[in-house]
């Protein structure tokens, strides 16, 4: 919901800018080669992180990856189908999510002292921060659109070597990587079918 000039918060968006968000949005596989400016892409975070995550975790760490040195690092790793547009994409997003989170919970949940102890168990914690680095990750997508840019989320990829190239010295593991950029028609796939809401939904 949108806020109108008395600060009410159930004004919807236009169809304009529902169209511009999820309608007519697509997944790009070729881009043009208008470049990204670096204030769009800390604007693009600056957006990101007003979305909900538990406790305010915020798990998600974000490597832009815009020089052709970092691409040359990260092309390998890639799945031999997402090395090309990975390559001609102006800005290539890792999106990773911190195991050690809960440690910035002092600063990120102030009125609940000591919430940190409230994921010691590792494999909770892993699971809090892999749910909600995806959900940070969504927002990315959301906040991407809204600023005008295309997105390319792909799950093709050397885990394990993105982690030893981007993260070695963190326990910050990667979660998906996705193009970012102002998309081209290029190899754009006919939009697949989505389940209705009778199919995905039920009102009780």
């Amino acid at each position: 919901m949108a806020y109108d000039a008395t600060h009410q918060r159930d004004v919807p968006l236009s169809d304009a800018a529902l169209s511009q968000l999820f309608t007519e949005a697509r997944t790009r596989n070729g881009w043009t080669n208008r470049p990204v400016a670096p204030e769009l892409l800390r604007k693009l975070y600056d957006l990101t992180k007003f979305g909900p995550t538990a406790v305010n975790g915020s798990p998600a760490r974000f490597v832009f990856i815009t020089s052709p040195e970092a691409k040359a690092r990260l092309i390998p790793l890639m799945s031999e189908g997402n090395r090309d547009k990975t390559q001609q994409a102006p800005v290539t997003v890792i999106v990773g999510q911190d195991m050690d989170f809960h440690d910035h919970l002092d600063a990120l949940f102030p009125h609940a002292p000591g919430a940190k102890a409230w994921f010691a168990d590792e494999a909770g914690r892993r699971e809090t921060a892999f749910r909600n680095a995806s959900l940070q990750g969504g927002y990315l997508t959301i906040a991407a659109r809204a600023l005008g840019l295309d997105v390319g989320p792909m799950s093709g990829f050397d885990a394990a070597g993105v982690k030893a190239e981007f993260f070695p010295e963190s326990n910050v593991e990667p979660n998906y990587i996705l193009n970012l950029g102002y998309g081209s028609d290029e190899n754009l796939f006919p939009r697949s079918p989505r389940l209705s809401f009778d199919e995905a939904a039920q009102v009780l």
